[in-house]
């Protein structure tokens, strides 16, 4: 299929004004300026006349399928709160991805999403980065585990203080996060000197310490739940501690000590920009706070948190940061190649570049993707369109 007289926001290097894109199963094969283009024998075209390719938007911090529209207790999978180190948990095996919230997202043009665990234990689980067509999800994997959700703040002492037990304070929450990785840490020790020294038996298998190996050896990222300044850098303190790759989510006042985030080389999902002030640690929230970032140096993504926001209207709270002062070409990256950087899949997804999957949006011919009256007309995943809307079905 190949897409002629368009333009292409690829979100790497500058826009095509009026240009091309060729896909090949599930994969761009080509993409580039008109004045190049030539049409091949018996070639699929269809002429934009105008319109305007995006990449598929990508929501890297959800909880998509993890809590059911429109259910309680029942569909509500998120939080194993049973124990507050539960590092062994697979959001795969909790994503209901047959929830009509992924036919939402997908119509909206995010095409890819992380979701997993919430913010209950401080140790929460692995993450997964998956597509939004829907069906088994198996098949929609696009790197799973993608990382380990961590948590501090009140969300662990509000959970276990109703419990009467541990954590109840951010000094326990820390604490409990510092003794698994020492015990990760350590359990990486005793299978190293058994595997060298015959004399010595491998450790009794512990599935958390083992969830957390490539956590401490430095191949997989902790995702850090933080709104708090102070619970923001003992993020950072910790993460420094066992040098882990980490990124921070949500980071509500991180806006407050962005220099010293700058300085730390910190990476920030941020978000939700559109949501209430539900809780005490986001009395400072704003949705200035993707601009302020952006503005100083940090790498970030902005998110929906879904389903605090509706994953629909990922594009929305972009546009709401660009209203509040960030620049627009700096807003669209933070749903398109930021988070597919951060979270290691840009070699997949995030911009519209030869060799990447197929996953694209169309809008109409002059539409800004980040207003509120935006919808694509159509909307493309591993080169198959999933949504097309009704003037152009």
């Amino acid at each position: 299929m190949t897409f002629t007289n368009a333009y292409i926001y690829t979100a790497e290097g500058s826009p095509i004004e009026c240009g091309y894109l060729r896909t090949e199963g599930k994969i761009i094969i080509d993409v580039g300026d008109m004045s190049s283009f030539t049409a091949g024998d018996g070639e699929q075209i269809e002429d934009l006349c105008g319109r305007s390719i995006y990449p598929g938007f990508v929501d890297a911090h959800t909880h998509l399928g993890m809590w059911d529209d429109g259910l309680g207790f029942e569909g509500d999978d998120g939080n194993e709160d049973s124990d507050p180190v539960t590092a062994s948990l697979r959001a795969i095996d909790a994503i209901n991805s047959f929830d009509r919230c992924f036919a939402e997202a997908h119509s909206a043009g995010v095409t890819t999403v992380v979701t997993g665990p919430g913010s209950a234990n401080p140790i929460g689980g692995s993450m997964a980065a998956i597509k939004t067509t829907g069906g088994r999800v198996d098949k929609l994997i696009v790197k799973s585990p993608v990382s380990i959700k961590m948590a501090l703040g009140e969300n662990p002492k509000t959970t276990y203080h109703g419990k009467d037990e541990s954590p109840v304070t951010r000094m326990a929450t820390a604490g409990i996060i510092r003794e698994a990785l020492v015990k990760a840490k350590r359990y990486a020790q005793d299978i190293e000197r058994a595997s060298e020294d015959d004399d010595f038996d491998l450790p009794e298998f512990d599935a958390d310490c083992e969830a957390l190996l490539p956590v401490i050896r430095g191949e997989l990222p902790v995702h850090i739940h933080a709104h708090r300044r102070d619970d923001i850098f003992t993020a950072v303190r910790i993460a420094e501690e066992f040098s882990l790759d980490y990124v921070l989510v949500h980071a509500t006042e991180g806006y407050m000590c962005a220099s010293d985030l700058s300085e730390c080389g910190a990476r920030i999902f941020s978000g939700p920009l559109l949501c209430d002030r539900s809780k005490p640690e986001l009395v400072n929230l704003t949705p200035a706070s993707a601009g302020i970032l952006d503005k100083a140096g940090i790498k970030s993504a902005i998110i929906t948190d879904h389903p605090e926001t509706p994953i629909q209207y990922l594009a929305i709270c972009a546009g709401l940061a660009v209203r509040e002062g960030m620049d627009h070409d700096s807003a669209i990256k933070a749903i398109t190649i930021n988070p597919a950087e951060i979270l290691g899949i840009a070699d997949r997804v995030g911009s519209i570049k030869s060799g990447k999957d197929a996953d694209f949006s169309i809008f109409p011919r002059g539409c800004d993707p980040l207003t509120l009256a935006a919808k694509p007309d159509e909307v493309y995943i591993d080169g198959k369109a999933v949504f097309k809307s009704s003037q152009h079905n």
